[in-house]
């Protein structure tokens, strides 16, 4: 780590133990999405990590992000989250937007000052993201939006919704991608979700009924949306695992700590040798699982050919680590690790659902699959 990028982290740490950790449980209990919170990250460039300084951010590198988001989960695993999904969207404007596209919305999200959601999954649409059926009806230099979108973190309190809708045919290449923003005439949100983790996070439906909005307000050309989805989440997979790591990590050394605190038939329960190998197991495993995600994030900075499969691979493998090591740490605190007031149930909810967004961990199995069948092939 380079001491400016250790200067970073130490920083990101403070405001995770800060402005963060103390209010986690409170807002996990209350299902409060503390914007406010979020947009002190703002202040401190956390909603533009890896989008260009001309816009306001940050202009740091994707290796620079994973260390970033891994220390904001260590604070709170579902707001680490969001702002990793807010940041996915800043970068694809950043990314794929024309100059006045840029210099209209990136700034503010940069800051938070404005939030973004991501609109890909539909509620008949979730891993075959390609099958979508929201459609975006050209009626002269506006475009006629009607759909549902399913699943969507930040909705009803976003400022701006990057969906990805068809224009053309079926399949990937009828697909493109369209910034609608929040107060959009048809523009609904469903009502809050009841989920079993990511409770500080609001997540509804996003329904079009004939929403119009410019043209202008397309990404690149009509049909060049999948495409740009696709590297979306190669960022959002990367992203995500960070944020699990963060979280494990955190409910990891808590483990370790309460082990060795706790007393059971006469001694500390660090005393028992089964204690000892699973925290070494523990540690193995979260040591493990960050060199592959380092390795993912090189490979983007790098703009490698095997990056997709790269950040798949780290995906599966991190985020299922995380949830493992924290379930293992609930089981470490006994009874204990069952309560609210204690955190680990929180983290352990809260990681669970990694395991499925940015592309189900079975679908990076058919991603990963795939790639080992083509290159044993390609060695014959």
């Amino acid at each position: 780590m380079t001491e400016e990028r250790g200067a970073l982290v130490a920083a990101v740490r403070d405001f995770a133990k800060t402005a963060l950790a103390p209010y986690a449980n409170e807002w996990d209990a209350e299902k409060h999405f503390p914007v406010d919170t979020l947009r002190l990250a703002g202040e401190m460039g956390l909603g533009g990590v890896y989008v260009r300084e001309d816009v306001g951010g940050s202009g740091l590198s994707r290796s620079d992000a994973v260390a970033i988001f891994e220390e904001l989960a260590r604070g709170d695993t579902a707001i680490a989250a969001y702002v990793s999904i807010h940041n996915m969207v800043a970068w694809m404007i950043d990314r794929f937007g024309d100059e006045e596209q840029r210099h209209r919305w990136v700034p503010r999200l940069v800051t938070m000052e404005d939030l973004a959601s991501y609109c890909l999954t539909e509620p008949g649409a979730g891993s075959d993201a390609a099958a979508l059926t929201t459609s975006a009806r050209r009626d002269g230099d506006h475009y006629v939006i009607n759909g549902t979108k399913q699943f969507i973190s930040g909705a009803g309190a976003s400022a701006v919704y990057l969906i990805m809708a068809r224009t053309g045919g079926p399949g990937p290449s009828g697909i493109s991608a369209i910034v609608v923003p929040a107060g959009t005439a048809g523009l609904s949100f469903g009502p809050n979700e009841r989920k079993m983790g990511w409770n500080a996070q609001p997540t509804r439906q996003v329904i079009f009924d004939d929403v119009r909005v410019p043209v202008t307000h397309r990404l690149g050309d009509e049909g060049d949306g999948f495409k740009m989805a696709m590297k979306g989440l190669n960022g959002g997979r990367v992203n995500v695992a960070a944020a699990s790591l963060g979280g494990a990590q955190w409910a990891f050394e808590k483990a370790a700590r309460y082990v060795q605190e706790r007393e059971a038939f006469g001694a500390p329960l660090s005393a028992n040798q089964s204690i000892v190998f699973g925290l070494a197991d523990m540690d193995t495993e979260l040591q493990a699982a960050r060199l592959l995600l380092q390795r993912a994030a090189q490979k983007m900075d790098d703009a490698a050919p095997d990056e997709a499969v790269a950040c798949a691979t780290a995906k599966r493998f991190v985020t299922d680590v995380a949830f493992q090591v924290a379930n293992t740490a609930l089981q470490m605190h006994g009874g204990y690790g069952y309560l609210h007031e204690y955190g680990i149930e929180r983290v352990v909810r809260d990681l669970r659902v990694h395991q499925i967004l940015e592309g189900t961990n079975e679908i990076m199995r058919v991603i990963i699959g795939r790639e080992v069948l083509r290159n044993a092939k390609g060695r014959q």
